[in-house]
């Protein structure tokens, strides 16, 4: 019979923080489905009401929280996955390094975008 392989370390930080942000995310994303689906219906959604959500501090911090739990879930599941492949060595780390970049970008970007929709800029 074949062994079970996991690239996660049961009980260790990575482990844990996945499933955090699994369990985060699915809250979360069922907040934002019912904010943006039944509160404000798709064809009601604007600009500008978007603007007047994202400068609630609590709206705000909940979305920033969002993308970072989504970017991290995502770049470590990714990673993960190739390294459960049988990725090591030298390619282990570059593509480590070049998830990490993407999903820093992608934090830095959203947050600026989020920062400028709230108008704070």
């Amino acid at each position: 019979m074949a062994e079970r392989y996991s690239s996660f370390t049961r009980g260790g930080t990575g482990w844990l923080l996945q499933r955090i942000t699994a369990a985060f995310l699915v809250v979360v994303l069922a907040f934002h489905f019912f904010q943006l689906h039944f509160v404000n219906h798709a064809a009601e959604v604007t600009f500008a009401g978007t603007q007047e959500r994202m400068s609630t501090i609590g709206y705000f911090v909940t979305m920033v929280l969002f993308l970072v739990a989504g970017a991290f879930h995502g770049v470590n599941g990714v990673y993960n996955a190739l390294v459960n492949q049988g990725l090591e060595g030298t390619p282990k780390k570059l593509v480590l390094a070049v998830l990490s970049l993407a999903g820093i970008a992608l934090v830095a970007q959203g947050v600026w975008v989020a920062v400028a929709m709230a108008g704070w800029t």
